[in-house]
Parts: C-alpha cells; structure tokens; sequence
C-alpha cells in the first residue's frame, strides 16, 4: 500500500532507469559523490555512450520504451543483478510513475525522488488542480472528471468554450497535448492525444483546459527535504515552444519582476510543504499579459532544463537530489539563495523546423561540440539515432553576466557546434535566438507560430553557400586535379554540376582558371574562390577579399556543409538518374515521412479520398504525425499493419484514380 513516507538509508550503487544525455548527466553528480553507477540499455541502444561510461549496464529489453524503459520488472531486475541499491529516474519514461516508486520501495530500492503517493497526488494533472484549488492557487478552468466517454469529452469541451486543450493526465513534454479550435476537429484530436498517451506512459487518460491565448510558460523550481524544509530556486521562462514542447529556456524570466516571483515562489512553496514533498519538483504556471497567473501542473521530477536553474544559484541540482534521497537536510535555506546572471538553454533536436518539425532518425556522421560552453549530449561521431525516443539529442546552454551576453555565448557556441549526417534544428534555433522579438524578451507560446515564416526563411548567404558546395564537391572528387597545382596555362573547361539542396535544385558549373582560382557559376552570378588550405574536413579560402572557412564532410553523393554557422546537406545530382515518381503523394502513393510506427489506419480499399484527408497515422520519437492523401481518388491498396516498423520513403498506401 502506498503512503506518503520516503525510504532513506545510505546507497552506494546508482541505477539509472534512463538512457542518452540524461543518463550521462546523472552519472556525473553521482560519481562526484563517489557512487557506483550502474546503465539500462534497450536493443536499440546496445553501443551507446551512456552504456559505454557505466560500470555495469544491463540489457532490459528490445526497441519500443514499452518493451524496455517503460517495463519496470525488468528494471528492477537489472538493479537486482548489478548489486545497485538506489534507482534514480532521470526524467521523462518512468520518472512520473507512482508504480515505479511504489516497486522500488517494496524491491528495498532507495527510489531518488519523491514518495509514491506524492508522485500520484501531483503527477497527476486532474489531481494536482484539485489540490491546488483547495490550497487556493488560481488554476485554468477545465474538465478532469473520471468520465472520459466521448460524447461527455466533447460536452464538455463545448462548456468550457473552444478553443480548448486536450492533456494526458499522466507524464510531460507535449505528449498526448492538443489544441482543438472547433467542435468539428475535436473527436479526431481527442483519439490522437489518447493514443500518444498510451504509447509515451501507458495511460490514455486526458484533462481538458480552457486555452489560454499567447501566455507565457513560467515555472518554478522546488525542492523539499525529510526534515521539513522546502525552498524554491525561481523561475524558468520555457515560453519558446513546438509540438507543445519546449525549446528554449531560460532563467530568469524576462517577464518576472522580483515582486511576482516571490508571489510564485511563496505559492510553490506552500504546495511543497503542505504535500511534505521530498526532492526536485517544478510548479508550471501560464503568465498572462495582465500579470496573472495559472497552475497548469506540477512535475514531480528533475526537469530537462534544470541546467540553465544551475547556472544562475551555482547549485547541483542531481546532486541535492542524491542528498535528499539519502535522508540528509537540504545544504542551502531559502534566504541563502542567490542568483548571478542569466542562463539560456537551446534544445537540439534531430527533426527537420522546414518540413513542421518533422523528426529525424539515422547516423550522426560528425558530431564536434564546443569547449567555451555546456552541452549535455550522449553522442559521438558515427552514433546512431534510433527512431524510437525522443527526438531531442543535446542541450546547449549559456551563461552570463546579463541576458544579451547569455544569448550572444549561446548562438557562437551553436555556430561552432558540427553535427552532419542527421537534419537538426541548429539552424532555426539560431534564427529564433536572433530574432528582435526574443531579442527584447518578448517571446510567449505564440512565438514561434507568429513568426515561423521568418525564422525559416532562407539564410542571406544562401546563393553563396550553393556556390560554396559546388566548389567543395568539384576539389573533393578523387579525380579532381589538385588544387594546389597553382598556375596553370589555359584554364579548364567549365564542369557542369546539379546539386539539391533543402529541396532546391541548383544548376552549376565550375571552373579551373589559370590563376590557380575557381568560378562558380549558380543560380545567375559567379562567385571567384582562392583556396589557401583544404584539410579532409575543412576549408580555408578568399572570397571577394575576405578570408573564410567552412566544414564539411564528404560522403559519397553526399556533401554535409557549414559555413558561419549554418549547416547544409547538399545531394550531388550530377549523375544521378532521374526520378522516377514523385514523392509528394501526387503519385497517388503515400510514402512514410520518417522511420516509424504504424499506429492508426484510418482509410480501407475501396474508400473514395480527397486530397489533403488523414490516410495513416505513423508514431516516431514519442510523436504521432497524420499521413495524408495527396491526390482525390480511390484507396487501391493499404500496404502496411498497424503496429508495422516502416522505414523513411516506404509506401504505406495507394491511391488510383476512381
């Protein structure tokens, strides 16, 4: 039976039931404090860094989280066979699960985070507001009553007044989140929200809320102790969202004068202390333009941007987590709390901003990060990102003695950051970090769908950067003539070249002058190139009398590109044959957009279609993403099953003419 009580004794041998950057960020503190630590691996994670850095690692399963780092007897077996005696959660997967606390404790495993019962009492989002209501906290009006019927959903959505939103009662991070604006798209919403739900924590269960316009995401960092005392650590701006989910954060906010954080933080704090809560815990509230604010939930569990809440108070956040967990008294009291600076912190994510966000699974070819600044990874060069998890694969964070130096640290340390072989978002999250309106600190949850046209917008240097690849695909030929070879007699005749990129074809020709330079002509200018060093992954050259460089990385037909920053994946056409379909979907074929799970198949042979209807439903990175039609027609043939692995550019569907 579970109950309010935590279990401390002295451990020796940490378990981490995660896996990636946020298993290699729990060892670290762990072994500063001179603890054993201990991984968990799925099939598909067999070689991955964070097994490779543990003293022992125990095989818990296959690919789907299902199957492995959402199975908790396998977890607890693992702890049993590699002699661990605590277990911490990290954040995401089972770190929210009441269950999972409540095994540990019975295992006689020190679970690192709150009792059973608090997880259940706050991580449940239905719970959680009517506790905060009897406590007096202003919360979003909504629906979260055990009736979760369709037709009762879909009343009560029409109560509380579109647009609303959809939430999973259990777990985070824009899972099983919708925003539904009509009646009309509610019942599909609601079916979506339920089954990425089910798949990202085991529970379909969902909450409704009254959608509250161009708030601001601001949250509150808490811990509590055994011994009675609760402090919090201020407040985190998480506004700059996609998909519902987080991709930059900060501390503190921009928006939060001294006066109203110590309104939120007296209100977190009171929370803790009447749940007697024991660990890291963060209290999410939407800020209003008025100056209001709303509890939205609490996460009972160390959040993924807790690095940016480290640099600004100089605390160890995984650390006072092990301290607690072993029955010792929080190290610092709430007026010894101090705050330097301002922290940013970017999500690196392995999907493509062009193509809404889309995620991105395969090899990264070259992955190189910065000294001069934090980044939390779990990569390495020639690793593979599985399709199964979380699309996010590193955090970058800054530091600095005002906001306008934390953000200007932030976009070098993105600009020097190299990560070919796999399409992130390092671009976009450079356009948003330079864009006036987060500039000024101006930025709400609208922002990125205010302003998405300009921060994809096409790079000022882009025609340059075409030109760039076709110099750096002509020297880097095999059969090239060297480029050191210096003067020459007659210039050689121009080479013509077709490259994609983003999309784009480009034609091309390249010439060989006689002053040793080369012309490249693109897109109807020339650009004139001086070569001064070319290395096997970078390049150093004179371009309209300016010295520059450039990386890359050459791969076959494949050229990966970053120059000031911006990195470029450039396909080489030249001889390649042509297409022979589209891959629009105006083929009448529906191809899979990324390596994924075949979660839902909405249409049967037979069914008539119309451009632009949901056909299939694939799962990738925790996300569902509708496939749609892409002609009017007849469904000729569904060729795949639900539950399917179907990898990127794979017919699911066909559509004929009818």
């Amino acid at each position: 039976m579970r109950n309010g009580s935590v279990q401390h004794r002295p451990f020796f041998r940490v378990l981490v039931a995660n896996r990636g950057e946020i298993a290699l960020r729990v060892m670290r503190s762990a072994r500063q404090l001179g603890l054993g630590v201990v991984a968990v691996y799925s099939d598909a994670d067999r070689d991955a860094l964070h097994v490779r850095q543990a003293d022992q690692a125990v095989r818990i399963g296959e690919a789907l989280p299902a199957q492995s780092y959402l199975n908790i007897p396998a977890i607890i077996a693992a702890a049993k066979v590699s002699g661990a005696d605590a277990v911490h959660p990290g954040y995401g997967f089972l770190a929210e699960n009441e269950d999972f606390a409540q095994a540990c404790k019975e295992a006689g495993l020190v679970f690192i985070g709150p009792s059973p019962l608090a997880i259940e009492a706050m991580g449940n989002k239905a719970g959680a507001k009517e506790i905060m209501k009897k406590a007096g906290v202003p919360c979003v009006p909504g629906y979260q009553g055990a009736d979760q019927s369709d037709e009762v959903m879909l009343t009560e959505a029409r109560k509380i007044g579109f647009p609303v939103m959809i939430k999973a009662v259990a777990g985070g991070g824009g899972r099983g989140m919708r925003l539904v604006t009509d009646a009309a798209s509610f019942p599909d919403a609601l079916r979506s929200a339920r089954s990425e739900a089910n798949a990202a924590f085991g529970d379909p269960t969902v909450i409704l809320e009254r959608a509250i316009q161009n708030p601001r995401h601001i949250e509150i960092q808490v811990f509590g102790d055994s011994h009675g005392n609760a402090i919090h650590l201020g407040e985190r701006d998480c506004s700059v969202q996609r998909r519902h989910q987080k991709l930059i954060e900060e501390a503190p906010s921009p928006a939060v004068t001294p006066e109203l954080r110590a309104k939120m933080g007296e209100v977190a704090v009171a929370a803790v202390k009447a749940l007697r809560y024991e660990g890291a815990g963060t209290l999410e509230f939407l800020l209003d333009a008025s100056g209001e604010f709303y509890f939205m939930e609490m996460n009972t569990r160390l959040q993924v941007e807790h690095p940016v809440t480290e640099a600004i108070t100089g605390l160890d956040l995984v650390e006072l987590q092990l301290r607690v967990a072993r029955g010792e008294p929080l190290p610092v009291k709430q007026q010894d709390v101090r705050f330097s600076g301002h922290a940013i912190e970017v999500r690196l994510c392995s999907e493509d901003a062009a193509q809404d966000f889309m995620p991105q699974s395969g090899r990264m070819a070259r992955w190189q990060v910065p000294d001069s600044i934090r980044v939390e990874h779990a990569l390495r060069s020639g690793a593979g990102i599985p399709p199964f998890y979380d699309s996010m694969i590193a955090k970058v964070i800054s530091h600095g003695a005002t906001r306008e130096e934390a953000r200007g640290r932030l976009i070098v340390g993105l600009e020097q950051l190299t990560a070919f072989g796999v399409t992130t978002n390092q671009a976009f999250l450079m356009s948003c970090l330079r864009h006036p309106g987060f500039a000024r600190g101006e930025a709400t949850t609208a922002f990125i769908g205010a302003h998405r046209d300009e921060l994809l917008a096409p790079s000022a240097n882009a025609a340059f950067n075409t030109a760039l690849a076709g110099l750096l695909l002509y020297v880097t030929n095999p059969r090239a003539p060297s480029w050191q070879g210096g003067r020459s007699l007659a210039a050689t005749f121009p080479l013509p070249a077709k490259v994609e990129i983003a999309g784009h074809t480009h034609e091309l020709e390249v010439t060989r002058e006689r002053d040793g330079g080369y012309i490249v002509a693109a897109d109807g200018r020339q650009d004139k190139f001086e070569i001064d060093q070319l290395d096997p992954d970078a390049i150093r050259f004179r371009h309209d009398g300016v010295m520059d460089c450039a990386k890359f990385l050459r791969d076959g037909d494949r050229l990966y590109l970053q120059h000031r920053g911006i990195p470029l994946a450039v396909t080489d056409l030249t001889l390649a044959a042509p297409k022979a379909a589209a891959t629009n979907g105006g083929d009448g074929k529906v191809r899979a957009a990324m390596n994924g799970r075949v979660v839902a198949v909405l249409v049967k042979p037979g069914d008539r279609v119309t451009a632009g209807q949901p056909v299939m439903t694939l799962e990738a990175m925790k996300m569902e993403h509708v496939h749609k039609a892409g002609i009017d027609g007849v469904i000729a043939a569904i060729d795949v099953a639900e539950g399917e692995q179907v990898t990127t550019g794979r017919v699911v569907a066909e559509i004929g003419a009818g």
